[in-house]
């Protein structure tokens, strides 16, 4: 990644007159407006990035298994699954609590029930540590002690190192951010293998070397949002052109890492059609990514990346989990 530029860090603030002012509807964040519904909470979860997140633990889990499947693998499997889920709800609600005060400024977030004020900081607060509770303990006592210390540094890394420091004061926050991000195909990997080996690692660094290229072309569309929100995000700090030249290295080197699931996945058993599946996949990733630096209308080339890494994302992990079912038939 280029070099980080200093950057002024956001006020930690609560919502006044002046801040309302600038946009609109919102209110003070400890003052309630209306009743609260499950529907608001549960979308505190943001229930999309764990479903998302929620396939490649079970692509993790489905290969660590090789073909062994019980009724007390299903139930392991039932386990992992909500305990990990437990654990991101609770980083995803801890963030919605710690970005109040900026999700009031920008377009995107400025409805969410954190910044209208449905619901109490402390509320949001407790849920978000409750929910944590929960999946950590639940994964400590259903699964392994190793799947809840890997969910307990993501969840540790997410809310503290990512949201509460790097987001508001660095450019590198993407890649700190990434660190959590990789965390969930682990935790189901190890959930049956029960060990962190090379296939966890590797199953680690796909998602590593993904998350960049995937929130910078969001970062890229709402980049004037970010700025008027006061986070440094590379598109904000360095520019569009130096944030393509950044996705094209990690989407480059990610094709490689993908095809060393083929190599080194031990008991995993991928074959052929996930070798193939990821190297197509990612090189039009990345001839999409080249495109970008000849595209007339960036918010049009960037909505297309991101959709296609989202996609990529999904097949890549359905394919694995089809491929070693293939393999251990």
């Amino acid at each position: 990644m280029d070099k980080q530029l200093g950057y002024k860090a956001a006020p930690d603030t609560v919502l006044h007159a002046d801040h309302q002012a600038e946009v609109g509807s919102a209110v003070q964040a400890d003052v309630p407006s209306e009743p609260a519904t499950w529907k608001d909470y549960f979308a505190l979860t943001k229930p999309g990035i764990i479903f998302s997140n929620l396939i490649t633990a079970f692509g993790g889990f489905w290969i660590a298994s090789a073909g062994n499947f019980t009724i007390d693998w299903f139930f392991l499997m039932i386990f992992t699954l909500v305990g990990t889920a437990l654990v991101m709800a609770s980083g995803t609600v801890l963030n919605n609590y710690l970005d109040r005060d900026m999700d009031a400024k920008m377009e995107r977030t400025k409805k969410r029930a954190t910044v209208s004020g449905k619901i109490k900081p402390s509320v949001v607060l407790g849920y978000g540590i409750i929910l944590g509770i929960a999946g950590i303990a639940l994964l400590f006592v259903a699964v392994n002690p190793l799947s809840s210390l890997l969910g307990l540094t993501g969840l540790f890394l997410y809310v503290w190192v990512y949201t509460a420091i790097f987001k508001r004061t660095s450019v590198w926050s993407t890649f700190a951010g990434s660190f959590s991000g990789a965390v969930p195909p682990v935790i189901g990997y190890c959930a049956v293998s029960g060990k962190l080996d090379m296939t966890a690692l590797i199953l680690f660094l796909i998602m590593f070397l993904w998350q960049p290229p995937h929130f910078w072309a969001l970062g890229i569309r709402r980049k004037e949002e970010y700025r008027a929100a006061g986070y440094p995000l590379l598109p904000v700090v360095k520019g569009n052109y130096v944030t393509k030249v950044s996705m094209m290295r990690y989407i480059v080197l990610l094709v490689p890492v993908s095809q060393l699931l083929f190599f080194y996945s031990g008991d995993a058993h991928v074959g052929p059609l996930y070798f193939f599946a990821a190297t197509i996949m990612g090189l039009i990733w990345a001839f999409m990514c080249y495109k970008g630096f000849k595209a007339k209308d960036d918010d049009k080339w960037a909505k297309g990346m991101f959709i296609y890494s989202v996609n990529y994302l999904t097949l890549l992990f359905l394919i694995m989990v089809v491929d070693s079912t293939i393999m251990n038939l």
